[in-house]
């Protein structure tokens, strides 16, 4: 007789591409932990780590805003469970995630945060993206901040939401 308690853990097709000269990028294993973190369905995703030409293209191209901005998030609801990857009776998520390395690093240090945290925060946001998360209304966006700090807090890294500037003595 099985557990109707016993959840069963999301597999992740996790594809990380490094298109930047950052240095202290965070590894693979680390952006499946983040990733993992927050996955309640099966999901393929393709993360990229780009510089600003890039994001700022990407952003220009798909937002229609001429800057680059920290991640950007493309959700393939339309694509069918991509060949190869198991299906667990429900369609699999699908989605490519860009975050862009020298906007992350001007944001941490501008906001005091340390860098891998601030990296798995965007890597957590993104996650909720694809599963269908926004932040386009107060409500929506309480609860996407609720899970995110809840996850983070797992994970050992502070609240992203709480101020955390370093102040010159």
């Amino acid at each position: 007789m099985s557990n109707m308690n016993s959840k069963k853990t999301p597999s992740l097709s996790l594809a990380v591409q490094y298109a930047s000269a950052a240095q202290n990028l965070p590894t693979r294993a680390q952006l499946r932990r983040w990733v993992k973190a927050v996955l309640r369905r099966d999901a393929a995703m393709t993360l990229r780590i780009v510089d600003e030409a890039e994001g700022r293209e990407l952003n220009r191209t798909y937002r229609g805003k001429d800057y680059a901005t920290n991640v950007l998030t493309f959700v393939y609801d339309d694509e069918q469970t991509p060949p190869g990857l198991p299906l667990s009776g429900e369609e699999i998520l699908v989605g490519d995630v860009v975050i862009c390395a020298p906007v992350v690093e001007r944001e941490a240090r501008e906001q005091g945060k340390d860098l891998a945290a601030h990296y798995a925060h965007l890597a957590i946001h993104a996650a909720l993206h694809l599963q269908g998360y926004d932040h386009e209304n107060d409500s929506d966006a309480t609860e996407m901040e609720t899970l995110e700090v809840d996850v983070m807090l797992k994970l050992r890294y502070p609240n992203p939401y709480q101020e955390t500037r370093i102040t010159n003595g």
